[in-house]
């Protein structure tokens, strides 16, 4: 029981971010709060935080010791909620969430909004990275990744077909040389993401009629970015040829805005999951933004060909 006081305790004081501000929202005196801080600091053996009685800033242990806690904390109050749980009870709680910048802002986003609209209570944290976060290391629900994780620990929902494709705009491929196999687009203008200047971009293609076939292609163009959405605004500029996800190029390839190339060929699956951490009491409100997020993103993103 003292360990779960414990995590309680520095829930506040992380929460806090100083001494002073944890003694007033608990109702303790600012020593009874620096002692206790440095009792449990000796029964783990590490430092939590560096403080003065102002601010307070956690060490990586400390940032660990909070995530991991207040997944044990909210595991514990979903446990005894679910024990008189009815079927209409009202989702609560927080709901953490990871997704990259570009598919979070156009669809997890969006889809967040809705779902706490609908269950007020619910608290909605969504954080947008370049690379996927480990989930419990730095405290979230779910994680929106491409590809199925290769952790056993962790559970993967599908939300999302996808794969990469190759297109450019129709006035750049009328003045383009001719693109029959992957190899032709070494001949090519090639709009690429460099996540920094010693990136060499490689493209990798599956025979439609044999997958188990791959080609791979050290490409290379004068135009380049590290964001997505720049690539796509150049590719529609007709500067030329891109390798972009279907969730990204679905709509500008129905408008005939850009084309898709080489039928012969096709970019590697790239499919979306939601993952979160394998355990006994999955929160209801967790479970029910996963089921959320699958059910509506097939109404915003058109379902993928299947070859």
């Amino acid at each position: 029981m003292a360990y779960l006081d414990d995590l309680a305790f520095f829930q506040h004081l992380a929460r806090a971010g100083s001494l002073t501000g944890t003694a007033r929202e608990l109702g303790l005196s600012l020593s009874a709060v620096s002692k206790r801080l440095k009792l449990l600091e000796a029964r783990l053996g590490v430092e939590l935080a560096a403080r003065t009685t102002r601010r307070l800033t956690l060490t990586a242990e400390g940032e660990r010791y909070a995530a991991r806690g207040a997944l044990i904390l909210d595991e514990l109050s979903e446990l005894e909620n679910s024990l008189g749980e009815k079927a209409n009870q009202a989702l609560s709680g927080r709901l953490r969430v990871n997704a990259t910048f570009g598919f979070g802002r156009r669809h997890i986003a969006p889809l967040l909004s809705r779902f706490c609209t609908e269950h007020p209570e619910v608290e909605g944290w969504l954080e947008l990275t370049n690379f996927p976060l480990n989930l419990s290391d730095h405290g979230f629900d779910i994680g929106i990744r491409v590809g199925e994780p290769p952790e056993s620990r962790l559970v993967a929902r599908r939300i999302l077909a996808n794969r990469r494709v190759l297109c450019a705009s129709p006035a750049y491929i009328a003045k383009a040389p001719t693109l029959q196999v992957p190899a032709d687009l070494l001949q090519h203008d090639c709009l690429v993401i460099r996540e920094n200047d010693s990136d060499f971009p490689l493209w990798r293609f599956e025979q439609v009629d044999q997958p188990a076939k791959v080609q791979t292609v050290k490409v290379s163009g004068r135009l380049a970015s590290n964001d997505g959405e720049v690539i796509t605004r150049l590719a529609l500029d007709s500067h030329g040829v891109m390798l972009r996800s279907w969730w990204d190029v679905n709509e500008h390839l129905a408008s005939g805005a850009l084309v898709e190339l080489l039928p012969g060929w096709q970019g590697v699956r790239a499919d979306f999951y939601a993952v979160y951490e394998l355990r006994r009491h999955v929160p209801a409100r967790q479970r029910a933004f996963v089921e959320f997020v699958q059910r509506e993103m097939a109404g915003r993103v058109s379902l993928l060909p299947e070859s």
